[in-house]
């Protein structure tokens, strides 16, 4: 079935523009109220990140589920793994986070979590598409429901944090800095990680609904990075704008993202017997991830690129650990979803445990070069049907033997064709992918 309102993850757009409008979002509600009462007619969590629109949409959420016939339950700005932790422990019918992630505050979108604390399948996001096009009609005024608040649920979800590790772990004499990009986990990871006994240092925590985002966080590494040097810390850990991926920085200010960072989770779990099976990636995981893996005796398998392809292999396989390079990192064997907080304590649970540093953690870990290009296209072409693309593909493949690889892809949100390559040789990688893009732009139409 082709989709017309929801991506990879959840509903998204510019507020004001459909579908991100109160009217739709309002009628969202109602739809998923509809299909998701014909299992369970239980209660409905809500959360938020920090944008100023989060208000708006709550709202109109609210509105649209009690015609249907749902309670609700408002948490309030919350991570979003927080709300698919709250979803499972209140046996809520499911789960909504009003969020846009690591876009500006401009954006905001709708996602929903099942009462198990999963993504909803295709088929019930599917079957509420249809339900939006179908008129409201409300429930009869005994049946409308209601909306109370959770005034408990940071505490709640701070102590779940926390038990993510081993009791008797502290991170006491580390010297932290948290960027919360002024998003969701601004009022709750410094605290997690003070009451572990680090020292923090607190930057991007002052959310004003308009700075989510905003040159600070998991998409701008030099803040953190900058900050980490300045006050001479031993470690960085950097948030997205609804807390569900981070990276790290080391005492060096060198930056360490998601295959580095799920190496060591990996690497932990393989030293206490945890790991189930393999590490999920995806398509563009570093083949350093891969290789690293390889010589510790632990499977690699790639999928495509989104956390819900990740969350798809790891539940097929019945697999407990994934991730994406951007900092997406999933630890089933603790939650449900990608979590920041959670992945950035397996990290440094294991570096406490050694009594090694970030950068010692990283060291049997080298992350090979990559080039990528964006190519510009006028309309969907298939790549695979291109004799000129694939001979031109396959001649990089043997320059650059078993020590790289060649990556092209549409870009699932954008008119453009991706060419990656990935190498040892940098010179090399950047020549191929070059020669790559003009071969792809030659032969895409006009």
């Amino acid at each position: 079935m082709s989709r017309r309102y929801f991506g990879t993850d959840g509903i998204r757009g510019k507020v004001g523009i459909p579908p991100m409008t109160v009217e739709f979002v309002m009628k969202i509600g109602w739809a998923a109220g509809k299909v998701l009462s014909r299992e369970n007619r239980g209660t409905v969590v809500i959360g938020k990140d920090t944008r100023i629109s989060g208000y708006m949409f709550e709202s109109a959420l609210e509105a649209g589920l009690a015609a249907a016939g749902l309670d609700v339950l408002l948490l309030g700005p919350m991570p979003t793994p927080a709300i698919a932790y709250l979803t499972r422990v209140q046996r809520a019918a499911a789960g909504i986070v009003i969020s846009a992630s690591h876009n500006p505050y401009h954006d905001d979108g709708v996602k929903f979590f099942n009462r198990d604390g999963f993504k909803l399948p295709d088929e019930t996001e599917e079957t509420i598409e249809v339900m939006i096009d179908q008129p409201l009609e409300m429930v009869e005024s005994a049946q409308i429901g209601k909306a109370s608040r959770m005034d408990d649920a940071k505490g709640r979800y701070i102590e779940f944090c926390k038990s993510s590790i081993p009791f008797n772990t502290t991170l006491s004499g580390l010297k932290i800095v948290v960027d919360c990009a002024h998003g969701a986990t601004y009022h709750i990871a410094p605290t997690v990680f003070r009451e572990l006994g680090a020292e923090v240092i607190e930057t991007g925590t002052k959310p004003d609904g308009l700075n989510i985002n905003k040159d600070v966080g998991a998409m701008y590494p030099d803040h953190i990075r900058s900050v980490v040097l300045e006050h001479q810390a031993d470690i960085g850990i950097a948030f997205d704008g609804d807390g569900d991926r981070m990276i790290m920085v080391d005492s060096r200010g060198d930056l360490k993202d998601g295959d580095q960072l799920l190496f060591i989770i990996a690497r932990s779990k393989l030293s206490s017997h945890e790991i189930s099976g393999g590490v999920v990636g995806t398509l563009m995981s570093n083949l350093g991830l891969e290789h690293a893996l390889e010589r510790e005796g632990i499977s690699f398998e790639r999928t495509r690129v989104g956390d819900r392809y990740v969350m798809e292999r790891l539940v097929e396989n019945g697999w407990s650990l994934g991730g994406e390079s951007s900092g997406h990192i999933i630890c089933l064997d603790k939650t449900t979803t990608g979590d920041g907080i959670i992945a950035a304590l397996q990290v440094l649970d294991w570096l406490v445990a050694r009594g090694i540093s970030l950068s010692d953690a990283c060291a049997d870990i080298n992350l090979y070069p990559q080039t990528m290009i964006n190519v510009p296209v006028t309309s969907k072409i298939d790549l695979q049907a291109m004799p000129v693309i694939q001979e031109a593909v396959r001649a990089a493949e043997s320059e650059l033997t078993d020590s790289g690889r060649v990556l092209l892809r549409a870009s699932g949100t954008e008119p453009l064709i991706r060419v990656m390559v990935e190498g040892e040789d940098i010179a090399l990688v950047d020549k191929l992918a070059r020669e790559l893009a003009a071969s792809v732009a030659e032969s895409a139409p006009n």
